[in-house]
């Protein structure tokens, strides 16, 4: 963790040629979450309705800029169940789908009814062509969906919940959703962990207390069918068989059994599995990203920039570029006495030399 901290703070890459490069930025729009069509290059951001300055929640990026997708209805205020009210991530799956999570959470706080929702977007023709809604069965008044997973081969999707600890897997045939492992000690944020970034503290202003946000980031390893997830205010990487996770013969009890720890990690926003197996992970307090090899159950640095202010959310791009957005959470209002710090625009970038 030093090591990081020491290489992000004088702007290094490493291993190897891995370098970093500006994709886009967004001077008023907190970018967390990115997708890309690994067939077409096709690059589609989100911007969380946090503060006053949020105007568009899902966009494409088209010669550098945000045009609102998939058109400027759904991104406008109107019927929380088919606009977006506050979208937090966004993923492109093997088929030409976007597919996107709206936790209906504006500026963290409560749930928007009617709003909490997972949308599909068929890429080929722009059009929403799904729309599965979460009840407070699925999503309830203190929950945050976070960051989700498209498995196409057993329709399923995996969300994490990071506001009360949860991961949420929903049948896309039906739109049947399940809450599982809620509360449980894999997806609940590490108690003793207190988060620093840019060698400061982090307080939670309007709690006066450290943040605890609980599981977030998700990977699925499709190879051996495992999900892996990681509390955000924690340093251990957990997984656990799809194959259990869809079980619903399986108790409460049964499921909690079949989780692993399999390691400490940096305090990891965006996680993210690769062809062979591994996974990579954002490091925020490094301003970094690094990769897990489950092999050998070793971490490696990837790349630290002083650039990567936060860095939240990872998706391959074609040619094994590695796209990555830097949203800045340690510089809001809430962490600073009720004042931004933010001096630069967010921005999306992208690592080559893998």
């Amino acid at each position: 963790m030093r090591f990081l901290l020491c290489i992000a703070a004088l702007g290094w890459s490493v291993a190897g040629a891995a370098e970093l490069q500006e994709v886009a930025s967004f001077p008023n729009q907190r970018v967390t979450g990115v997708a890309v069509s690994q067939k077409t290059g096709r690059i589609f951001v989100n911007f969380p309705n946090w503060s006053d300055d949020h105007t568009i929640s899902v966009a494409e990026v088209v010669n550098g800029s945000p045009k609102p997708f998939p058109n400027e209805e759904w991104n406008k205020p109107g019927d929380p169940a088919s606009h977006f009210v506050c979208v937090q991530s966004v993923v492109v799956d093997d088929q030409e789908n976007l597919w996107i999570l709206d936790p209906a959470a504006p500026k963290m706080k409560e749930i928007v009814k009617g709003g909490p929702k997972l949308v599909k977007v068929e890429l080929r023709t722009n059009e929403v062509v799904q729309e599965i809604p979460f009840g407070e069965d699925v999503a309830p008044r203190k929950s945050y969906l976070n960051d989700v997973r498209i498995d196409t081969r057993s329709n399923k999707a995996f969300i994490t919940d990071s506001g009360t600890g949860a991961i949420v897997v929903v049948d896309l045939k039906t739109g049947k959703a399940r809450r599982l492992l809620h509360q449980h000690s894999s997806t609940q944020p590490e108690k003793d962990v207190r988060l620093a970034v840019d060698g400061k503290e982090l307080i939670d202003q309007e709690k006066k207390s450290p943040p605890q946000i609980a599981s977030d980031g998700i990977a699925l390893q499709m190879g051996e069918g495992y999900l892996y997830y990681h509390a955000l205010t924690g340093h251990t990487l957990y997984r656990v068989k799809t194959r259990d996770l869809a079980d619903e013969t399986l108790s409460e009890k049964n499921l909690e059994s079949k989780v692993e720890n399999v390691g400490d990690t940096p305090a990891a926003d965006g996680m993210l599995e690769a062809p062979d197996g591994s996974i990579y992970l954002t490091d925020i307090e490094g301003g970094a990203v690094v990769h897990w090899d489950p092999l050998t159950k070793n971490i490696e640095p990837v790349i630290a920039d002083k650039e990567l202010l936060w860095p939240d959310t990872l998706s391959w791009g074609p040619h094994r570029d590695l796209y990555v957005t830097a949203s800045q959470i340690e510089n809001m209002p809430r962490f600073n006495n009720g004042v931004s710090r933010r001096t630069e625009a967010y921005k999306l970038f992208k690592i080559t030399g893998l």
